[in-house]
């Protein structure tokens, strides 16, 4: 081994633990970049097979009643691929052992084949089939809350009349991985439920036959939803549209891009924070090991070593801290990246997961690591290399030091010795000072960014639930009633005082700008 390499094994042996604690904050960084970006990718791959597996629409619509034969209408729209229409209600649904009234979401399909779009990728039991007039298929989710499978049995009110509807299968929807009722703020598998029926049998039930009042259109590629949209609300107008809406404003897809959206963020944020500290802990600790063999680089420097070779050695003294630092990130992120996947898998329900991380997000996390740490050592290192022979050879020039101006007496006077100490060596090396304090910012901004999500969730449980939401009941017509209702409801046992509210669905636009709301 060259004389270089041994003192390189040697000075890291001595300094092993400094070395070892900057080697766990870049693997902290490291993982964490890991971590999200390989949760991003796997998530994204995931949704996007499974919307194009079961054939996700593209584009769709909410209406009163429209009868079949528009179908023809909206099919010959430039760019329409696929049209896909059904019946839609939301009903009350009993199930035993549950005291609470639940909200189902009750969808038709066809009872011969499965649909053009939206499909149901079933994890057990069957689809409905023709004849039988009370089968359902439930989502799994749902089943799961409430103890039932294939062979038990519910009761749902249809049109006002109560029936019971055998369980023939559970399934999952790309439509619904994010399943949420009308007017709740998360989730809630006990409360909402989303189920298939025949379409013979709720068209029935509902007076709707030979009609629809849901559609789904899948569009040919390269297709502005936007163009599709506007002709679609100007055929659906009449029939009681409330405006026909693209892939990105559907409810579950929303939420499920915006959680992508948060993932993006914390990637591109929070190993920035690791990865800084990281590079100001190794510029710290390598310019007090430079200082320290100040007279042996001198030294190595008279027996013919350049200032390229001395400033390669430090280098590579960074460069197998950091590496040992990536190495623990990737094996820790890897790890961390699989649960992170899963339990988003598990919460926007996806029926397959694809975890798969690319050969890229280990590369762009170790050179991204690697050169911040070098680019934070550079000014020592160029300092070391920079040294000539002689001077190196001597001891340092002591500081420049200078009297203190009359006020800067007068305060000092105000101190204790150690506290004088401490102030002059901050005001005598500011930018060191301002260093310093730097990356313990960036140490508590870790802190704080992991704290503050409990403080968050308290802040928005108490806005929502205690100031904007006052009520304790909120009760949800299906259409529009009179104030003879709020009468009867005031006359309930323990009723203080009623409300009532119309929600319409509207678009507000100011100049360029456009919002789809309520």
């Amino acid at each position: 081994m060259q004389a270089l390499n041994k003192k390189l094994l040697r000075d890291l042996w001595k300094i092993r633990g400094q070395a070892f604690a900057i080697a766990l904050v870049v693997g902290s960084g490291v993982a964490v970049m890991v971590m999200s970006l390989s949760s991003l990718d796997s998530i994204k791959e995931t949704a996007a097979a499974y919307y194009d597996r079961y054939r996700f629409g593209h584009v769709f619509a909410n209406l009163e009643r429209a009868p079949k034969h528009v179908v023809n209408r909206i099919e010959q729209i430039p760019g329409v691929q696929t049209v896909q229409t059904r019946i839609s209600k939301l009903v009350t649904l009993s199930i035993e052992g549950f005291e609470e009234p639940v909200i189902g979401q009750i969808n038709s399909i066809p009872e011969w084949g499965e649909p053009l779009l939206n499909l149901i990728a079933l994890q057990k039991g069957r689809l409905v089939a023709p004849g039988n007039n009370d089968e359902v298929v439930i989502s799994e989710s749902f089943a799961e809350a409430h103890a039932l499978n294939v062979g038990d049995t519910l009761k749902a009110v249809l049109n006002g009349n109560q029936r019971t509807l055998k369980i023939i299968g559970l399934g999952l929807s790309p439509e619904f991985v994010y399943s949420i009722g009308p007017g709740a703020l998360m989730p809630d598998d006990h409360r909402y439920g989303v189920l298939w029926m025949g379409y013979d049998t709720l068209a029935a039930a509902f007076d709707l036959e030979e009609s629809f009042n849901y559609v789904s259109v899948a569009l040919l590629r390269n297709t502005n939803p936007k163009d599709v949209i506007d002709q679609l609300d100007s055929i659906l107008e009449r029939y009681g549209s409330i405006g026909a809406i693209s892939r990105q404003d559907q409810i579950s897809n929303w939420f499920l891009e915006n959680e992508i959206k948060q993932m993006r963020n914390m990637a591109e944020t929070l190993p920035v924070i690791f990865i800084l500290v990281a590079a100001f802990l190794t510029q710290m600790v390598l310019a007090r090991l430079i200082s320290i063999e100040r007279s042996e680089i001198g030294l190595l420097k008279a027996f013919g070593y350049s200032g390229f070779r001395i400033g390669l050695h430090y280098f590579l003294m960074v460069i197998l801290i950091t590496f040992l630092g990536i190495a623990l990130g990737w094996g820790v992120g890897l790890w961390l990246g699989k649960i992170n996947t899963e339990i988003y898998a598990a919460f926007f329900k996806f029926p397959f997961l694809f975890f798969q991380p690319s050969i890229s997000t280990f590369v762009v996390s170790a050179l991204i690591t690697l050169a911040a740490v070098l680019i934070g050592t550079s000014r020592a290192v160029r300092k070391a290399s920079a040294l000539p022979p002689a001077e190196a050879m001597r001891p340092p020039a002591p500081p420049v030091f200078k009297r203190h101006t009359s006020r800067e007496n007068r305060i000092f006077s105000w101190l204790d010795q150690p506290s004088r100490i401490i102030l002059r060596q901050i005001v005598r090396w500011p930018l060191r000072s301002l260093f310093t304090c730097f990356g313990i910012a960036l140490s508590v901004g870790v802190l704080v960014m992991s704290f503050q999500w409990a403080d968050s969730i308290s802040s928005i449980i108490d806005t929502y639930f205690y100031k904007a939401q006052r009520q304790d009941v909120t009760l949800m017509l299906s259409d529009t009633e009179d104030h003879t209702v709020i009468n009867e409801v005031k006359h309930l046992p323990g009723v203080l005082q009623t409300e009532p509210a119309r929600m319409i669905s509207a678009e507000f636009t100011s100049g360029h700008k456009f919002h789809r709301g309520s």
